[in-house]
Protein backbone atom coordinates (compact mmCIF):
# COMPACT_ATOMS: atom_id res chain seq x y z
CA UNK A 1 0.00 0.00 0.00
CA UNK A 2 1.43 3.34 -1.05
CA UNK A 3 2.07 5.67 1.87
CA UNK A 4 0.14 8.95 1.85
CA UNK A 5 2.19 12.17 1.80
CA UNK A 6 2.80 13.73 5.19
CA UNK A 7 0.84 16.71 6.48
CA UNK A 8 3.99 18.83 6.22
CA UNK A 9 4.45 18.02 2.52
CA UNK A 10 0.78 18.65 1.72
CA UNK A 11 0.75 21.98 3.55
CA UNK A 12 4.07 23.06 2.01
CA UNK A 13 3.06 22.40 -1.60
CA UNK A 14 -0.36 23.94 -1.15
CA UNK A 15 1.11 27.07 0.44
CA UNK A 16 3.64 27.41 -2.38
CA UNK A 17 0.94 26.97 -5.01
CA UNK A 18 -1.28 29.54 -3.32
CA UNK A 19 1.58 32.05 -3.06
CA UNK A 20 2.49 31.59 -6.74
CA UNK A 21 -1.13 32.06 -7.78
CA UNK A 22 -1.61 35.18 -5.64
CA UNK A 23 1.62 36.85 -6.79
CA UNK A 24 0.88 36.11 -10.45
CA UNK A 25 -2.64 37.50 -10.08
CA UNK A 26 -1.16 40.59 -8.39
CA UNK A 27 1.23 41.18 -11.29
CA UNK A 28 -1.53 40.79 -13.88
CA UNK A 29 -3.79 43.20 -11.99
CA UNK A 30 -1.00 45.80 -11.79
CA UNK A 31 -0.33 45.58 -15.52
CA UNK A 32 -4.03 45.81 -16.39
CA UNK A 33 -4.46 48.76 -14.04
CA UNK A 34 -1.62 50.61 -15.70
CA UNK A 35 -3.06 49.91 -19.12
CA UNK A 36 -6.57 50.96 -18.09
CA UNK A 37 -5.23 54.24 -16.65
CA UNK A 38 -3.45 55.10 -19.95
CA UNK A 39 -0.10 55.38 -18.22
CA UNK A 40 2.78 56.37 -20.57
CA UNK A 41 5.92 54.34 -20.78
CA UNK A 42 7.92 57.28 -19.32
CA UNK A 43 8.03 61.06 -19.32
CA UNK A 44 10.63 61.18 -22.13
CA UNK A 45 8.50 59.24 -24.59
CA UNK A 46 7.47 62.28 -26.66
CA UNK A 47 11.02 63.69 -26.47
CA UNK A 48 12.46 60.43 -27.80
CA UNK A 49 9.96 60.26 -30.68
CA UNK A 50 10.75 63.85 -31.72
CA UNK A 51 14.51 63.29 -31.38
CA UNK A 52 14.39 60.24 -33.66
CA UNK A 53 12.30 62.10 -36.29
CA UNK A 54 14.33 65.37 -36.26
CA UNK A 55 16.38 66.37 -39.31
CA UNK A 56 18.07 69.51 -40.84
CA UNK A 57 17.82 70.50 -44.50
CA UNK A 58 20.55 72.06 -46.68
CA UNK A 59 19.63 75.56 -45.55
CA UNK A 60 19.96 74.63 -41.86
CA UNK A 61 16.22 74.61 -41.21
CA UNK A 62 14.84 72.03 -38.73
CA UNK A 63 12.10 69.61 -39.76
CA UNK A 64 10.60 66.24 -38.74
CA UNK A 65 10.51 63.08 -40.81
CA UNK A 66 7.15 61.33 -40.99
CA UNK A 67 8.09 58.28 -38.91
CA UNK A 68 5.69 55.61 -37.72
CA UNK A 69 6.25 56.57 -34.09
CA UNK A 70 5.54 60.22 -34.86
CA UNK A 71 2.30 59.34 -36.69
CA UNK A 72 1.21 57.15 -33.77
CA UNK A 73 2.06 59.91 -31.30
CA UNK A 74 0.03 62.48 -33.27
CA UNK A 75 -2.93 60.10 -33.52
CA UNK A 76 -2.95 59.52 -29.79
CA UNK A 77 -2.30 63.21 -28.98
CA UNK A 78 -4.11 65.44 -31.54
CA UNK A 79 -3.06 68.57 -29.60
CA UNK A 80 0.61 67.63 -29.58
CA UNK A 81 2.88 70.65 -29.29
CA UNK A 82 6.64 71.13 -29.22
CA UNK A 83 9.36 73.80 -29.52
CA UNK A 84 12.72 72.57 -30.86
CA UNK A 85 15.66 75.01 -30.71
CA UNK A 86 19.21 74.40 -31.98
CA UNK A 87 22.44 76.01 -30.83
CA UNK A 88 22.13 78.78 -33.47
CA UNK A 89 18.77 79.80 -32.06
CA UNK A 90 16.69 78.39 -34.93
CA UNK A 91 13.34 77.00 -33.75
CA UNK A 92 10.76 74.53 -34.96
CA UNK A 93 7.33 74.99 -33.40
CA UNK A 94 4.15 72.99 -33.78
CA UNK A 95 0.76 72.86 -32.15
CA UNK A 96 -0.88 74.96 -29.46
CA UNK A 97 2.12 75.81 -27.33
CA UNK A 98 0.83 76.84 -23.88
CA UNK A 99 1.32 80.54 -23.23
CA UNK A 100 3.28 79.74 -20.08
CA UNK A 101 5.99 78.10 -22.21
CA UNK A 102 5.74 80.07 -25.49
CA UNK A 103 7.98 82.93 -24.36
CA UNK A 104 10.79 80.89 -22.86
CA UNK A 105 12.87 81.23 -26.00
CA UNK A 106 16.58 80.96 -25.16
CA UNK A 107 16.17 81.66 -21.45
CA UNK A 108 16.88 78.00 -20.63
CA UNK A 109 19.55 77.24 -23.25
CA UNK A 110 22.09 76.41 -20.56
CA UNK A 111 19.72 73.93 -18.83
CA UNK A 112 20.29 70.30 -19.85
CA UNK A 113 16.90 69.02 -18.67
CA UNK A 114 13.94 70.20 -16.61
CA UNK A 115 10.35 69.39 -15.71
CA UNK A 116 7.94 72.32 -15.92
CA UNK A 117 4.27 72.86 -15.39
CA UNK A 118 2.97 73.77 -11.90
CA UNK A 119 1.98 77.11 -10.33
CA UNK A 120 1.11 77.80 -6.73
CA UNK A 121 -2.54 77.84 -5.80
CA UNK A 122 -5.43 76.12 -7.47
CA UNK A 123 -4.39 76.84 -11.07
CA UNK A 124 -2.64 73.79 -12.47
CA UNK A 125 -1.24 73.97 -15.98
CA UNK A 126 -0.21 71.20 -18.32
CA UNK A 127 3.24 69.80 -17.64
CA UNK A 128 6.17 70.17 -20.03
CA UNK A 129 9.48 68.41 -20.44
CA UNK A 130 12.68 70.25 -21.44
CA UNK A 131 15.65 68.17 -22.48
CA UNK A 132 18.90 68.78 -24.39
CA UNK A 133 19.56 65.87 -26.78
CA UNK A 134 21.91 64.93 -29.60
CA UNK A 135 20.07 64.98 -32.93
CA UNK A 136 23.00 63.58 -34.95
CA UNK A 137 23.84 66.88 -36.57
CA UNK A 138 24.32 68.68 -33.29
CA UNK A 139 22.66 69.28 -29.96
CA UNK A 140 19.16 70.67 -29.78
CA UNK A 141 16.80 71.57 -26.98
CA UNK A 142 13.33 69.99 -27.12
CA UNK A 143 10.46 71.46 -25.12
CA UNK A 144 7.25 69.45 -25.36
CA UNK A 145 4.48 67.82 -23.36
CA UNK A 146 5.50 65.45 -20.63
CA UNK A 147 2.85 63.01 -21.83
CA UNK A 148 3.67 60.22 -24.22
CA UNK A 149 2.05 57.40 -26.12
CA UNK A 150 -0.27 55.01 -24.32
CA UNK A 151 1.28 51.56 -23.82
CA UNK A 152 0.67 49.14 -26.64
CA UNK A 153 -0.17 45.49 -26.13
CA UNK A 154 3.42 44.46 -26.78
CA UNK A 155 4.74 47.03 -24.33
CA UNK A 156 2.13 45.91 -21.81
CA UNK A 157 3.34 42.32 -22.18
CA UNK A 158 6.96 43.39 -21.87
CA UNK A 159 6.15 45.40 -18.77
CA UNK A 160 4.28 42.44 -17.23
CA UNK A 161 7.22 40.12 -17.94
CA UNK A 162 9.65 42.68 -16.53
CA UNK A 163 7.49 43.04 -13.43
CA UNK A 164 7.37 39.26 -13.02
CA UNK A 165 11.13 38.85 -13.51
CA UNK A 166 12.25 41.76 -11.36
CA UNK A 167 9.65 41.73 -8.58
CA UNK A 168 7.31 38.76 -8.47
CA UNK A 169 9.85 35.99 -9.16
CA UNK A 170 12.38 37.13 -6.49
CA UNK A 171 9.54 37.70 -4.03
CA UNK A 172 8.15 34.24 -4.78
CA UNK A 173 11.59 32.69 -4.25
CA UNK A 174 11.97 34.41 -0.88
CA UNK A 175 8.46 33.42 0.20
CA UNK A 176 9.04 29.82 -0.94
CA UNK A 177 12.25 29.63 1.08
CA UNK A 178 10.57 31.06 4.16
CA UNK A 179 7.60 28.73 3.72
CA UNK A 180 9.84 25.67 3.30
CA UNK A 181 11.62 26.52 6.55
CA UNK A 182 8.62 27.67 8.55
CA UNK A 183 6.04 25.05 7.53
CA UNK A 184 7.70 22.03 9.25
CA UNK A 185 8.22 24.13 12.37
CA UNK A 186 4.62 25.34 12.38
CA UNK A 187 3.29 21.82 11.85
CA UNK A 188 5.54 20.45 14.59
CA UNK A 189 4.49 23.17 17.03
CA UNK A 190 0.83 22.78 16.11
CA UNK A 191 0.89 19.00 16.63
CA UNK A 192 2.85 19.18 19.88
CA UNK A 193 -0.43 19.27 21.79
CA UNK A 194 -1.16 15.78 20.42
CA UNK A 195 1.83 14.20 22.20
CA UNK A 196 -0.21 13.36 25.35
CA UNK A 197 -2.87 11.82 23.13
CA UNK A 198 -0.28 9.69 21.33
CA UNK A 199 1.30 8.60 24.62
CA UNK A 200 -2.11 7.63 26.02
CA UNK A 201 -3.02 5.77 22.83
CA UNK A 202 0.20 3.75 22.98
CA UNK A 203 -0.55 2.85 26.60
CA UNK A 204 -4.03 1.49 25.82
CA UNK A 205 -4.40 -2.10 26.94
CA UNK A 206 -7.20 -4.37 25.80
CA UNK A 207 -7.32 -5.85 29.30
CA UNK A 208 -7.80 -2.49 31.01
CA UNK A 209 -11.12 -0.80 30.47
CA UNK A 210 -12.13 2.78 31.10
CA UNK A 211 -9.11 4.40 29.42
CA UNK A 212 -9.80 7.45 27.26
CA UNK A 213 -7.68 9.77 25.14
CA UNK A 214 -7.32 13.29 26.60
CA UNK A 215 -9.19 15.98 24.68
CA UNK A 216 -7.90 19.00 26.64
CA UNK A 217 -5.62 21.16 24.51
CA UNK A 218 -6.32 19.19 21.32
CA UNK A 219 -6.71 21.43 18.21
CA UNK A 220 -10.29 21.91 17.07
CA UNK A 221 -9.52 20.24 13.74
CA UNK A 222 -8.34 17.04 15.47
CA UNK A 223 -10.83 16.97 18.36
CA UNK A 224 -13.56 15.17 16.32
CA UNK A 225 -11.12 12.33 15.61
CA UNK A 226 -10.14 12.03 19.30
CA UNK A 227 -13.81 12.14 20.30
CA UNK A 228 -14.62 9.41 17.78
CA UNK A 229 -11.83 7.20 19.18
CA UNK A 230 -13.11 7.78 22.72
CA UNK A 231 -16.59 6.87 21.55
CA UNK A 232 -15.24 3.64 20.06
CA UNK A 233 -13.43 2.86 23.34
CA UNK A 234 -16.65 3.46 25.27
CA UNK A 235 -18.57 1.08 22.97
CA UNK A 236 -15.79 -1.49 23.37
CA UNK A 237 -16.00 -1.22 27.16
CA UNK A 238 -19.76 -1.61 27.01
CA UNK A 239 -19.48 -4.71 24.82
CA UNK A 240 -16.77 -6.15 27.06
CA UNK A 241 -18.96 -5.60 30.12
CA UNK A 242 -21.89 -7.38 28.46
CA UNK A 243 -19.58 -10.26 27.57
CA UNK A 244 -18.27 -10.42 31.14
CA UNK A 245 -21.78 -10.53 32.60
CA UNK A 246 -22.76 -13.25 30.12
CA UNK A 247 -19.79 -15.40 31.07
CA UNK A 248 -20.50 -14.99 34.78
CA UNK A 249 -24.20 -15.76 34.39
CA UNK A 250 -23.52 -18.73 32.11
CA UNK A 251 -20.95 -20.18 34.51
CA UNK A 252 -23.28 -19.88 37.52
CA UNK A 253 -26.21 -21.28 35.60
CA UNK A 254 -24.15 -24.27 34.41
CA UNK A 255 -22.94 -25.31 37.86
CA UNK A 256 -26.36 -26.36 39.14
CA UNK A 257 -27.41 -28.68 36.24
CA UNK A 258 -23.87 -30.12 36.14
CA UNK A 259 -24.03 -30.96 39.85
CA UNK A 260 -27.48 -32.53 39.45
CA UNK A 261 -26.34 -34.55 36.43
CA UNK A 262 -23.23 -35.73 38.26
CA UNK A 263 -25.27 -36.83 41.29
CA UNK A 264 -27.70 -38.80 39.13
CA UNK A 265 -24.84 -40.50 37.29
CA UNK A 266 -23.24 -41.47 40.58
CA UNK A 267 -26.43 -43.27 41.57
CA UNK A 268 -26.48 -45.33 38.37
CA UNK A 269 -25.07 -48.87 38.21
CA UNK A 270 -21.33 -49.08 37.56
CA UNK A 271 -21.30 -49.58 33.81
CA UNK A 272 -18.71 -48.48 31.18
CA UNK A 273 -21.18 -45.95 29.83
CA UNK A 274 -21.55 -44.45 33.31
CA UNK A 275 -17.78 -43.88 33.58
CA UNK A 276 -17.59 -42.17 30.20
CA UNK A 277 -20.54 -39.95 31.09
CA UNK A 278 -18.88 -39.04 34.39
CA UNK A 279 -15.73 -38.01 32.48
CA UNK A 280 -17.80 -35.85 30.17
CA UNK A 281 -19.57 -34.22 33.10
CA UNK A 282 -16.18 -33.59 34.71
CA UNK A 283 -15.05 -31.75 31.57
CA UNK A 284 -18.20 -29.65 31.66
CA UNK A 285 -17.50 -28.82 35.28
CA UNK A 286 -13.93 -27.77 34.39
CA UNK A 287 -15.28 -25.53 31.61
CA UNK A 288 -17.68 -23.87 34.04
CA UNK A 289 -14.80 -23.28 36.46
CA UNK A 290 -12.78 -21.75 33.62
CA UNK A 291 -15.61 -19.35 32.89
CA UNK A 292 -15.79 -18.38 36.55
CA UNK A 293 -12.04 -17.85 36.59
CA UNK A 294 -12.29 -15.53 33.59
CA UNK A 295 -14.99 -13.54 35.36
CA UNK A 296 -13.03 -13.36 38.61
CA UNK A 297 -9.84 -12.25 36.86
CA UNK A 298 -11.62 -9.47 34.97
CA UNK A 299 -10.22 -6.77 37.24
CA UNK A 300 -7.80 -3.90 36.49
CA UNK A 301 -5.24 -5.31 38.91
CA UNK A 302 -5.13 -8.70 40.70
CA UNK A 303 -5.23 -8.80 44.51
CA UNK A 304 -1.67 -9.90 45.31
CA UNK A 305 -0.31 -11.40 48.51
CA UNK A 306 2.93 -13.09 49.56
CA UNK A 307 2.90 -16.74 48.43
CA UNK A 308 5.21 -19.73 48.17
CA UNK A 309 5.14 -21.38 44.76
CA UNK A 310 6.39 -24.60 46.32
CA UNK A 311 3.35 -24.85 48.59
CA UNK A 312 0.97 -24.20 45.71
CA UNK A 313 2.66 -26.82 43.55
CA UNK A 314 2.61 -29.38 46.37
CA UNK A 315 -1.09 -28.78 47.04
CA UNK A 316 -2.02 -29.14 43.36
CA UNK A 317 0.06 -32.33 43.06
CA UNK A 318 -1.75 -33.85 46.06
CA UNK A 319 -5.20 -32.88 44.73
CA UNK A 320 -4.66 -34.17 41.20
CA UNK A 321 -2.64 -37.29 41.96
CA UNK A 322 -5.73 -39.57 42.01
CA UNK A 323 -6.91 -38.16 38.68
CA UNK A 324 -3.47 -38.70 37.10
CA UNK A 325 -3.17 -42.26 38.45
CA UNK A 326 -6.68 -43.11 37.22
CA UNK A 327 -5.68 -41.92 33.73
CA UNK A 328 -2.57 -44.17 33.67
CA UNK A 329 0.15 -41.69 34.76
CA UNK A 330 2.59 -41.35 37.57
CA UNK A 331 2.69 -37.87 39.16
CA UNK A 332 6.04 -36.54 40.37
CA UNK A 333 6.70 -33.35 42.33
CA UNK A 334 10.16 -31.79 42.50
CA UNK A 335 10.43 -28.79 44.83
CA UNK A 336 13.08 -26.14 45.55
CA UNK A 337 14.77 -26.76 48.86
CA UNK A 338 13.66 -23.39 50.22
CA UNK A 339 10.53 -21.27 49.71
CA UNK A 340 9.99 -19.67 46.31
CA UNK A 341 8.40 -16.33 47.32
CA UNK A 342 6.18 -14.50 44.81
CA UNK A 343 3.41 -11.96 45.07
CA UNK A 344 0.20 -13.26 43.57
CA UNK A 345 -3.41 -14.38 43.79
CA UNK A 346 -3.40 -17.82 45.40
CA UNK A 347 -6.57 -19.09 43.69
CA UNK A 348 -5.45 -17.79 40.31
CA UNK A 349 -1.98 -19.33 40.49
CA UNK A 350 -3.46 -22.60 41.71
CA UNK A 351 -5.76 -22.55 38.68
CA UNK A 352 -2.67 -22.11 36.44
CA UNK A 353 -1.09 -25.31 37.78
CA UNK A 354 -4.38 -27.23 37.76
CA UNK A 355 -4.97 -26.34 34.12
CA UNK A 356 -1.42 -27.28 33.11
CA UNK A 357 -1.60 -30.65 34.91
CA UNK A 358 -5.07 -31.39 33.47
CA UNK A 359 -3.73 -30.48 30.01
CA UNK A 360 -0.82 -32.94 30.50
CA UNK A 361 -3.26 -35.66 31.63
CA UNK A 362 -5.53 -35.00 28.67
CA UNK A 363 -2.84 -34.98 25.95
CA UNK A 364 0.09 -36.91 27.46
CA UNK A 365 -0.84 -40.21 25.85
CA UNK A 366 -2.06 -41.91 29.11
CA UNK A 367 1.44 -43.16 29.92
CA UNK A 368 4.64 -42.12 31.60
CA UNK A 369 5.09 -39.47 34.28
CA UNK A 370 3.64 -36.02 34.68
CA UNK A 371 6.24 -33.93 36.54
CA UNK A 372 5.67 -30.69 38.46
CA UNK A 373 8.93 -28.86 39.11
CA UNK A 374 9.33 -25.68 41.19
CA UNK A 375 12.65 -23.77 41.33
CA UNK A 376 14.32 -20.35 41.36
CA UNK A 377 16.14 -19.14 38.28
CA UNK A 378 17.86 -15.75 38.47
CA UNK A 379 15.17 -13.32 39.63
CA UNK A 380 12.18 -15.54 38.76
CA UNK A 381 10.24 -18.24 40.44
CA UNK A 382 9.72 -21.03 37.88
CA UNK A 383 7.12 -23.78 37.67
CA UNK A 384 7.35 -26.47 34.98
CA UNK A 385 4.72 -29.09 34.13
CA UNK A 386 6.10 -31.76 31.78
CA UNK A 387 4.71 -34.99 30.33
CA UNK A 388 6.08 -37.80 28.20
CA UNK A 389 3.49 -37.65 25.46
CA UNK A 390 3.78 -36.73 21.75
CA UNK A 391 4.65 -33.09 22.49
CA UNK A 392 3.64 -29.95 20.62
CA UNK A 393 4.95 -29.13 17.11
CA UNK A 394 7.15 -25.99 17.19
CA UNK A 395 4.87 -24.19 14.73
CA UNK A 396 1.93 -24.50 17.16
CA UNK A 397 3.62 -23.60 20.44
CA UNK A 398 2.54 -19.98 20.33
CA UNK A 399 -0.95 -20.77 19.09
CA UNK A 400 -1.84 -23.22 21.90
CA UNK A 401 -2.34 -20.20 24.18
CA UNK A 402 -4.95 -18.69 21.87
CA UNK A 403 -8.57 -19.01 22.89
CA UNK A 404 -10.45 -21.95 21.31
CA UNK A 405 -7.30 -23.22 19.54
CA UNK A 406 -6.94 -26.99 19.15
CA UNK A 407 -4.12 -29.00 17.60
CA UNK A 408 -6.68 -31.38 16.08
CA UNK A 409 -10.15 -30.23 14.95
CA UNK A 410 -11.97 -33.00 16.83
CA UNK A 411 -10.03 -32.86 20.07
CA UNK A 412 -11.94 -32.82 23.31
CA UNK A 413 -11.91 -29.69 25.44
CA UNK A 414 -13.07 -26.11 24.92
CA UNK A 415 -9.68 -24.62 24.09
CA UNK A 416 -9.77 -22.04 26.90
CA UNK A 417 -7.59 -23.64 29.59
CA UNK A 418 -4.17 -22.57 28.25
CA UNK A 419 -5.54 -19.18 27.25
CA UNK A 420 -6.64 -18.70 30.85
CA UNK A 421 -3.15 -19.74 32.01
CA UNK A 422 -1.53 -17.07 29.83
CA UNK A 423 -3.95 -14.37 31.02
CA UNK A 424 -3.34 -15.16 34.69
CA UNK A 425 0.42 -15.23 34.23
CA UNK A 426 0.39 -11.87 32.43
CA UNK A 427 -1.65 -10.33 35.24
CA UNK A 428 1.17 -11.43 37.55
CA UNK A 429 3.81 -9.76 35.30
CA UNK A 430 5.13 -13.17 34.32
CA UNK A 431 5.61 -15.25 31.17
CA UNK A 432 4.61 -18.73 30.02
CA UNK A 433 5.96 -20.78 27.14
CA UNK A 434 5.64 -24.26 25.67
CA UNK A 435 8.86 -26.23 25.07
CA UNK A 436 10.08 -29.81 24.69
CA UNK A 437 10.55 -31.96 27.77
CA UNK A 438 14.01 -33.47 28.28
CA UNK A 439 12.86 -37.03 27.69
CA UNK A 440 10.34 -36.11 25.00
CA UNK A 441 6.86 -34.75 25.40
CA UNK A 442 5.53 -31.27 26.15
CA UNK A 443 6.75 -28.99 28.89
CA UNK A 444 5.05 -25.74 29.97
CA UNK A 445 7.27 -23.28 31.81
CA UNK A 446 5.84 -20.45 33.93
CA UNK A 447 8.18 -17.72 35.20
CA UNK A 448 6.98 -15.19 37.82
CA UNK A 449 9.00 -12.34 39.37
CA UNK A 450 10.29 -13.19 42.82
CA UNK A 451 9.00 -11.14 45.73
CA UNK A 452 11.32 -8.34 46.87
CA UNK A 453 12.06 -9.97 50.21
CA UNK A 454 14.11 -13.16 49.83
CA UNK A 455 15.96 -15.01 52.48
CA UNK A 456 19.72 -14.75 52.48
CA UNK A 457 21.65 -17.62 51.02
CA UNK A 458 19.01 -18.61 48.47
CA UNK A 459 20.59 -19.55 45.22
Amino acid sequence: MKAAPSLRARLLWRMLGLQCLLLTAFGVLVALSLHAANVAVDEDNAVEVLQNALQRDAHGRLSLRDTADLRELREEMPRLWYVIRDEAGRELRHGPVPAEFAGIGGALDRVSQARLGYLFGDDRIAGARLKRVDAGFGEVRILTTEKGRVMSASRLMWMALSLFATLILPLLAVMALVTAIATPMVVRWSLRSLEPVIAQARALDVERRGARLPEAGVPDEVRPLVSAVNGALARYDDGFERRRRFLADAAHELRTPIAILSARLESMPALPERERLLQDVARMSVLAEHLLDLQRLDRPEPQLEALDLGEIGQRVAADLAPLAIAAGYELAFEAWAKPVPVNGDALALERVLVNLVQNAIEYGGNRGTVTIRVAIEASDGVVEVCDEGPGIPPAHREHVFERFFRLQPHERGAGVGLNLVRDIVRLHRGAVEATDAQGGGACFRVALPLAAARGKGEG
